[in-house]
């Protein structure tokens, strides 16, 4: 049986199913934490779909804090011709990387 839901984290919406890993936006939780994800926009077990105005009542999907960390380094370049203006500027976007445990 095909079982997974939509999910909204920060800001960004994921599928995900059981056991799965995914990396979202910073959260305040320890790792090896449990916590719930009550932002659920769409559920689905096999041909039964449940679809969220926006979000699901009652629905929630628990997760793991697996890590926390910080991506890769983006770079930041600003330039203007003929005026002699440059700007380097590095960016790395902090994240937490959670399993899903149960839908």
């Amino acid at each position: 049986m095909n079982k997974f839901a939509v999910i909204e984290a920060g800001g960004k919406q994921y599928r995900v199913s059981a056991g799965q890993k995914i990396k979202i936006e910073k959260i305040n939780a320890k790792e090896g934490a449990d916590f719930v994800l009550d932002k659920v926009l769409l559920k689905s077990e096999g041909e039964k779909v449940e679809v969220g105005n926006p979000y699901l009542g009652g629905i929630k999907v628990e997760a793991r804090v697996l890590k926390q960390g910080r991506g890769e380094k983006k770079i930041i370049f600003r330039y203007h011709s003929k005026t002699r203006y440059r700007k380097k500027k590095g960016h790395r976007q902090a994240f937490t990387e959670i399993e899903i445990t149960k839908v």
